[in-house]
C-alpha cells in the first residue's frame, strides 16, 4: 500500500526503481508491508512514466510534494493478481488488473461526499513520501484493482491511469454530443482529453499545440483540426480567429491541457459566451489571465484534480473499443538498470515520445 523500504527479506527479492538523488535512479531491493485481508499482491507486468515522474526526477519536487528520502517512482500501472487477502472476495490469484493509484481515508467529508479525489490525506504511489509501483510486486487494496477485460492488454490497463485525467475532465466539463471541444496542447493528457471527449459524443475537436509532430498524431488520433499556435502572448488575438474559424462555430467547451499564461487566455477567449473552460494543465502555478471579460461572458472556469470512480469507465471504453489508447505507447523498455535510466530520458526528452512505457 505504498508502505514499505529498503530490505530483502523474503523468498524472492522484490527490486523496484528507487529515486534517490537529482537524476540519479537505481533499482534496489523493496520490502513489502504485510497483506492485509483486503489486499491483494500484484506483480507488476506495466508502468508507464508520467511527466509528473520525470518532474521528481529532475527537480525532486512536483508542485507542493517534496522528495525528502529515497522513493520508488511509478504510478501508471496494471499486473497480475499473485496473493489475495482472507477478506478479498472479488479477485483471484492470475486475474489481470489495472491499478488506481490512489487510497483515500474514506472518513473526511470529501471522501463522504464522494469525492475522494480531494481527500487530505490521500495515499498516492509516487507522490512523497508514499513509494511508487515501478517494481516486480506491490500490496495494494483490492477494491482498486479492476479486473481487465480479456481483450484489452496489461500495457491499456496501465493506460486507464492517464485516460483518466481525460474522463473525469470530461465529466467535469459535462461533455456530450452538442459540445464542440477545443483542446489546448496535443501532449499525453491533451490527446487522453481529446479521446475521452470524442468517447463522451463531442462531435467537433479542434486541438491546438506548438509542436507539428505531436499535431500530426492528433490528427492520426482523430482531431477534425490541427492549429500550430506560438508561445507569444500577442498571437492570442490572430489565434482565437483561427480556432473560431477552424471550429465553424461557437466552442463549447475549451480544455487547457498545458496551463500557461497564454493557453488559459487563448481558451478564455476563444470559448463562446456560457461556456467552460476546464483547467486540466498545471504549468504555471500562478497566471496572469483575462478573467474579467470571460465572467462578462458567463463563461465558467472549472478545475481538476487526477480523477474518481473512472476505471470502470475507461476499461468499458477500451473493451468497446470506443477509445484506442494503443498508438499513445510510443517506446518500450523492460525493467534493468540500463533501460529505466534509457527510458526516463527518452520521457524527458519529448520529441516523438507520447507515452514510454516498462514491461516487466
Amino acid at each position: 500500500m505504498g508502505k514499505g523500504g529498503n530490505s530483502s527479506n523474503g523468498e524472492e527479492e522484490n527490486m523496484a526503481a528507487w529515486l534517490v538523488a537529482i537524476n540519479t535512479l537505481k533499482i534496489q531491493p523493496f520490502n513489502l508491508p504485510p497483506l492485509g485481508p483486503h489486499d491483494v499482491k500484484v506483480r507488476m507486468k506495466a508502468v508507464g512514466i508520467c511527466g509528473s515522474d520525470v518532474h521528481y526526477l529532475k527537480t525532486l519536487r512536483c508542485a507542493d510534494f517534496i522528495v525528502k528520502e529515497p522513493m520508488v517512482i511509478g504510478h501508471e500501472c496494471a499486473g497480475v493478481i499473485e496473493e489475495v487477502g482472507s477478506e478479498v472476495k472479488d479477485l483471484l490469484v492470475g486475474d489481470r488488473v489495472a491499478l488506481e493509484p490512489g487510497i483515500s481515508c474514506w472518513r473526511c467529508t470529501h471522501c463522504k461526499q464522494g469525492r475522494y479525489n480531494l481527500c487530505p490525506d490521500m495515499k498516492f504511489f509516487a507522490t512523497p513520501p508514499v513509494h511508487g509501483s515501478l517494481a516486480n510486486q506491490v500490496v495494494h487494496p483490492a477494491d482498486l484493482c479492476f479486473k481487465l477485460p480479456d481483450n484489452v492488454s496489461l500495457e491499456e490497463g496501465a493506460m486507464c491511469e492517464p485516460l483518466s485525467v481525460g474522463v473525469h475532465a470530461c465529466r467535469r466539463a459535462e461533455i456530450g454530443p452538442e459540445t464542440n471541444v477545443l483542446v489546448m496542447g496535443a501532449g499525453p493528457i491533451g490527446l487522453v482529453t481529446m479521446l475521452a471527449a470524442r468517447a463522451f459524443g463531442a462531435p467537433r475537436i479542434v486541438i491546438v499545440d506548438v509542436e507539428d509532430s505531436r499535431l500530426a498524431v492528433a490528427k492520426e488520433l482523430g482531431a477534425d483540426e490541427i492549429i500550430k499556435v506560438s508561445t507569444n502572448i500577442q498571437d492570442v488575438e490572430e489565434e482565437v480567429g483561427l480556432i473560431q474559424k477552424a471550429m465553424g462555430g461557437g466552442v463549447d467547451v475549451s480544455f487547457d491541457c498545458a496551463g500557461f499564461n497564454k493557453t488559459m487566455t487563448t481558451a478564455l477567449t476563444a470559448t463562446r459566451p456560457g461556456g467552460k473552460v476546464c483547467l486540466v494543465g498545471m504549468g504555471h502555478h500562478e497566471m496572469t489571465v483575462p478573467l474579467t471579460p470571460a465572467a462578462a461572458r458567463e463563461v465558467d472556469v472549472v478545475g481538476i484534480f487526477r480523477y474518481k470512480n473512472t476505471w470502470p469507465l475507461c476499461l468499458e471504453f477500451l473493451r468497446s473499443g470506443k477509445i484506442d489508447v494503443k498508438p499513445l505507447i510510443t517506446h518500450r523498455y523492460g525493467f534493468s538498470q540500463k533501460e529505466v535510466e534509457e527510458a526516463f530520458e527518452t520521457s524527458a526528452r519529448g520529441g516523438n515520445a507520447i507515452k514510454v512505457m516498462f514491461n516487466l
